[in-house]
């Protein structure tokens, strides 16, 4: 096997809720929903063309370096409804919990994600070198949205009526947080199959962080991206579902669960660089196909195998759908040999109807 092309480090600014979803709430009579919808919508569409002009460019606000330790580094922000990065200090490494809960939600999903990581796959944070993990919260008025811009994880609260506050789910901390560590490893393009593999990822790790932190077995989970963000009014779950895609909600205002579960409904579409939190739905169903298949705890042989292959050297960034599947498929050989995780990774894959050979 030859190594992977090597591309140029490309930040890229990605969001938990997907345009499709925001644009279908811009649309509401109601300017409750409607309002800050759009104005979620533009604030993610300006900060996504500043993070694609100044991608070669030097930031202004650099990570700091950290060291390989065992033990996370956390600083956490009150944007106080502001757009300002990342905000006022409110908490650092160590610290008690503050009074805001928000505050407190992300700095525990920080850890569980640097636990995860170290726990189950002895990579310390997300760049492998102890990287300081940064979040803001609080940030703008009604924002519908949580996004990492390459640098840190950022929070809004919510308008209330359709999406609560986004602390609220680990599994969404985790998403966020993992488009950083692919970010540093394979650094998947964010543009139809590989970005689609790119929000899959984070789908992924976020489920196993949710599954690590609760304790739970592949067949405990829920295996749902975003439950606990919905606000009452809504009709759905979630925001994903990795076990029935297109099944996490079905709403008036939201609409229906748009995501295909197999190739056989693949969308294509110039929209969302090219559908990536659509068609993230087909490689999330075969992760869950495996995980369920191989039973007891995700993290450990499916994880594994997924985590092998984001952070091994042959996944090119530009990779679609049938390279990751075969890489997994050489995963699996690699490391438990002609076994049975061999071929429940290929038949996870030839269930979604891509080719792993």
């Amino acid at each position: 096997m030859q190594p992977r092309p090597q591309h140029g480090f490309r930040p890229v600014f990605c969001t938990i809720v997907p345009p499709h979803v925001l644009d279908k709430l811009s649309q509401s009579d109601d300017p409750d929903l409607a309002g800050p919808a759009r104005r979620t919508l533009e604030s993610d569409a300006a900060r996504r063309t500043r993070r694609q002009m100044t991608t070669l460019v030097p930031s202004v606000r650099t990570v700091p370096v950290g060291t390989k330790s065992d033990k996370p580094e956390r600083t956490l922000y009150d944007c106080r409804n502001g757009t300002q990065l990342p905000g006022f200090k409110v908490r650092s490494e160590g610290e008690r919990p503050t009074q805001d809960a928000s505050v407190n939600r992300a700095y525990a999903g920080l850890g569980a994600t640097f636990e995860l990581l170290l726990k189950a796959y002895d990579r310390r944070s997300i760049d492998g070198n102890g990287l300081p993990l940064t979040g803001s919260v609080h940030y703008d008025e009604k924002y519908n949205n949580a996004f990492f811009d390459g640098q840190q994880m950022v929070f809004g609260d919510g308008d209330g009526e359709i999406f609560l506050d986004f602390t609220a789910a680990i599994d969404v901390i985790a998403h966020e947080l993992t488009h950083g560590l692919t970010q540093y490893t394979a650094n998947l393009s964010y543009f139809g199959q590989s970005g689609a593999l790119n929000e899959s990822m984070s789908d992924v790790f976020g489920s196993l962080v949710k599954q690590y932190s609760l304790g739970q077995t592949a067949d405990q989970a829920d295996w749902l991206i975003g439950a606990g963000l919905l606000a009452p009014r809504v009709q759905g779950e979630a925001l994903r579902s990795m076990k029935a895609p297109g099944t996490a909600y079905d709403d008036d205002v939201l609409g229906k669960d748009p995501q295909p579960a197999s190739m056989e409904d693949y969308i294509h579409t110039t929209e969302d660089n090219g559908g990536v939190h659509l068609n993230s739905g087909i490689p999330n169903r075969a992760f869950y196909l495996l995980a369920a298949a191989l039973g007891g705890n995700a993290w450990e042989r499916a994880g594994q195998l997924w985590f092998d292959v984001l952070t091994g050297d042959r996944l090119a960034g530009d990779a679609d759908f049938s390279d990751f599947a075969r890489l997994t498929v050489e995963a699996a050989r690699d490391r438990y040999g002609e076994g049975d995780e061999r071929e429940a990774v290929r038949k996870a894959w030839s269930e979604v109807g891509v080719p792993s050979a």
